[in-house]
């Protein structure tokens, strides 16, 4: 993948920047009680993501790369339990949680993706998967 010149050209930062936004926009629409609850616990989760990916990019060795990147799809794990969580409280609808489900699920995958091939790079090209 050349062309990577910093970490805001990765995909994986990208779609988690995109996941931000659709957790904040769906979040608005849980009860008042939960803003420090389930609201505040599921953006910080979300934020994250493109954070650890950020974070794991500016590191300078490979395994510190893939622990952050570990880190991020943890966090997006977190974020699809939370989801999953709301729309079972019935905070929100399976139909009104769909587009943020569908990229946390997207986001998981990217980072998998994005992982493995920095673990299979060479020492010298890491950056550039």
């Amino acid at each position: 993948m050349s062309g990577i010149k910093g970490y805001k050209d990765l995909i994986a930062w990208q779609k988690g920047m995109d996941l931000v936004d659709a957790v904040y926009r769906l979040s608005a629409l849980f009860p008042a009680e939960e803003k420090y609850g389930l609201t505040s616990q599921v953006r910080r989760a979300a934020v994250g993501i493109p954070s650890n990916v950020a974070e794991g990019y500016g590191r300078p060795g490979r395994e510190d790369y893939i622990r952050f990147l570990d880190i991020a799809r943890g966090s997006a794990n977190e974020v699809e339990t939370q989801l999953l969580i709301a729309i079972r409280l019935g905070y929100v609808r399976q139909e009104q949680a769909g587009k943020s489900l569908a990229l946390v699920n997207e986001e998981q995958r990217i980072l998998k993706g994005l992982a493995d091939r920095v673990s299979q790079s060479d020492k010298k090209s890491f950056r550039t998967s």
